[in-house]
């Protein structure tokens, strides 16, 4: 009885590790590194680039109309993307300033007076750096390991798709955030859950008690992540099953004789408390549309002669609203030249162009100014090696980390497959955003897994690995820095830049 307590202690005892201080040290030099990135020449290139034409003047009519505006027609425009992200863009044009060529609107920052662009990609670079932050703390939660966790860090920082996202006003970035975000605080609700049972073991009582704080506050980061964009839902039914899973483990460990029908049993009122928690943070993004009679089908219900009571008919004309947003979405299939398919996004087959600019000369003879948007290739080609093997140890270590992170993948991956295959959908590859965190911690793990753990049995081997993943992590710095002026839009020769066209006319503009 004394082994199997031993071992119960062992599975339940939360993650804690010496020089937890320092690891802060390392954390902040990471973090350091991310922000200079993100932040160094953030105003240039000058204008509204790609998406930022629609976003950083949605953002200006939130600050001004409580609303997506449209200030050369004078009228509510129609979005089709829940309004938080635009939101938090509008934080950097309220603190910074906003001025719009073809609207004519300015504003003078509240705190610092700075080029427009700053205004409206600050947040974009905040939210960047965060997640950053979040990444080495995570990852350092996820394998014990602060070194593990850095690198986790340092590979996102160091991503060219990630960069580029982080210093341009669209959303993705934000969802990126939130649904890494949401992860953490699963993973924090599963060391409180299982330190909360071990206690309740010890103490010879039956279920822990208490409120699961840290589930609810995922459920509040999910609810702000489906706020930004809806392809959040994506991920909602894999983060329910991680928590029942992660449950049911526990229960299992503990001695428990159903363990899944338990934590259906117990756990379920808890999900729809987070389910009404992701709902109301949701609604409480379109307070602005909600709290004002200016938004695009505000009054729908009214203009169209059908009765418009208080409240329910604001919600009956959001409803409505989702429902033509909706179908948008279903049947976007407009081409553009920066299209491409699920099947292409980890090989780098097609990616964004998000700048492009030659000026003084013909194409061919003019130094090039682009923003692509493209991972580092080196690190986006490990992906799909990564993902196998993580996939291979998750079965023959049976190791819950693997298929956490494979199953996260999965969900943010695997849908797109279908709009593509069915519906035809034009999409592009930053719709792979929220899952890349997540593709990068597959190959720490795998990193991890290589150098192996410390024993004197072990250091030969240790060694080899360890030199080989401190050489992986080099090269990836240096193909980074290679493909640096391609993601901040400096000017290359054009011979220079043609030279970083590894895959010829897939990246050409």
């Amino acid at each position: 009885m004394r082994a199997a307590a031993e071992v119960t202690q062992r599975r339940f005892a939360p993650f804690r590790s010496r020089g937890s201080v320092s690891s802060w040290y390392a954390t902040g030099f990471v973090v350091l590194v991310a922000a200079v990135l993100r932040f160094h020449g953030l105003a240039q290139p000058q204008g509204k680039l790609f998406d930022e034409t629609y976003y950083a003047r949605d953002a200006w009519g939130l600050l001004t109309k409580g609303v997506e505006w449209n200030y050369r027609d004078n009228a509510p425009a129609y979005v089709v993307h829940p309004p938080l992200g635009k939101w938090l863009i509008a934080i950097g044009e309220w603190a910074f300033g906003y001025y719009d060529v073809d609207g004519d609107q300015r504003l003078t920052g509240h705190l610092v007076n700075a080029a427009p662009e700053f205004g409206w990609r600050f947040s974009a670079a905040v939210a960047g750096t965060v997640s950053v932050l979040l990444m080495v703390r995570i990852a350092r939660r996820l394998f014990g390991s602060t070194v593990l966790g850095c690198a986790a860090g340092l590979l996102l920082a160091l991503d060219g798709f990630h960069l580029v996202l982080s210093r341009v006003a669209m959303l993705d970035i934000f969802l990126l955030l939130f649904v890494l975000a949401t992860f953490g605080a699963l993973l924090l609700d599963r060391d409180s859950r299982r330190a909360a049972r071990l206690h309740a073991l010890e103490a010879g009582d039956g279920e822990p008690t208490g409120i699961p704080w840290w589930r609810l506050l995922a459920a509040l980061l999910f609810g702000c992540a489906l706020a930004t964009k809806w392809s959040a839902l994506f991920f909602l039914p894999v983060f329910a099953l991680l928590v029942l899973w992660w449950e049911a483990g526990a229960r299992r460990s503990a001695g428990a004789e159903r363990p899944w029908r338990d934590a259906l049993r117990r756990e379920t009122g808890w999900l729809a408390l987070c389910g009404v928690v992701i709902v109301a943070v949701y609604l409480a993004s379109w307070s602005g549309w909600l709290l004002t009679d200016d938004g695009y089908f505000r009054h729908y219900r009214a203009d169209t002669g059908q009765s418009e009571p208080p409240v329910i008919g604001a919600l009956q004309n959001l409803v409505h609203y989702h429902r033509q947003a909706f179908g948008f979405h279903s049947t976007l299939a407009e081409k553009h030249p920066s299209q491409s398919w699920p099947w292409q996004w980890l090989l780098l087959g097609k990616p964004v162009t998000v700048h492009l600019a030659y000026p003084g000369a013909p194409w061919g003879q003019a130094p090039v100014s682009e923003i692509m948007l493209l991972g580092t290739p080196l690190l986006w080609w490990s992906f799909l090696p990564a993902l196998a093997a993580t996939g291979w140890l998750g079965v023959a270590r049976r190791d819950w980390r693997a298929w956490a992170i494979l199953l996260v993948v999965a969900a943010g991956l695997l849908p797109w497959f279908y709009y593509a295959v069915d519906a035809h959908r034009v999409m592009f590859n930053f719709y792979t955003a929220p899952i890349l965190p997540f593709m990068v911690l597959a190959v720490v793990y795998v990193l991890g897994v290589a150098v192996g753990p410390s024993s004197p049995e072990t250091a030969d081997r240790r060694l080899v690995g360890a030199v080989s993943a401190g050489a992986y992590l080099v090269l990836v710095v240096l193909c980074f820095a290679y493909f640096y002026k391609l993601f901040v839009g400096e000017f290359l020769p054009y011979a220079d830049w043609a030279h970083r066209m590894w895959l010829g006319n897939r990246w050409h503009p």
